[in-house]
């Protein structure tokens, strides 16, 4: 196990400095071989030296994460739609109306190459490396929504960090009190996926 310092130089580089540097003006094939690089680190330390077995638990607790997870879904839901009603009405469901097959394949591809790499770094890495670095359940919750929100400033979009921050809190939230990277990537699918659904997928880097 690395010291403290590492861990901190650590986080540092992966969750502020890298989604920091996406923003600036260098070559995209540069960025996309820096996230490479990043997500296989991620991905060894997860293996060979936290040596977390990447694999669903069977005994989790389906029933209580969905009725938790569709709940908020229908708050989601309602406020979602009524921003679309309100700020961009001609959007509203925009491309599952026009364009279903584009609707099925983004949420496909969306889910399994987007999704479950984000959760892998953001919550199963960032839990196993840090949690104990902070002070309180409250605190790991918070910054972990920050550095969330964060991975998303290249969009240089106000309410996309909000959005972003506000699911970083569910997200975190979920993981950990179940300690799951399926039933977290499940959830962040669901939600991402109703963003698209719903017609604010443009803002979120979605095709349309």
């Amino acid at each position: 196990m690395q010291s403290v310092t590492y861990k901190l130089s650590e986080s540092f580089i992966l969750f502020v400095l890298f989604p920091v540097s996406l923003v600036l003006n260098y070559p995209l094939v540069v960025k996309l071989c820096l996230g490479v690089l990043g997500f296989l680190y991620v991905l060894f330390v997860l293996i060979r030296i936290e040596k977390l077995q990447l694999k669903m638990s069977s005994n989790l607790n389906w029933k209580a994460f969905w009725k938790h997870t569709l709940f908020k879904l229908l708050i989601i839901s309602v406020v979602t739609v009524l921003y679309m009603v309100f700020v961009d009405v001609e959007n509203l469901f925009v491309v599952v109306l026009n364009k279903p097959l584009l609707w099925v394949a983004i949420l496909f591809v969306y889910s399994v190459f987007s999704v479950y790499p984000q959760e892998l770094i953001y919550r199963t890495f960032f839990f196993k490396r840090y949690e104990a670095l902070f002070s309180s359940e409250g605190l790991v919750i918070f910054i972990n929504a920050v550095l969330f929100s964060l991975a998303h400033l290249f969009f240089q979009n106000t309410l996309v960090l909000l959005l972003t921050f506000c699911g970083g809190l569910l997200f975190a939230y979920t993981f950990k009190n179940t300690r799951s990277t399926t039933l977290v990537t499940i959830e962040h699918a669901i939600y991402g996926s109703w963003l698209f659904t719903v017609g604010m997928g443009s803002m979120l880097g979605f095709p349309s």
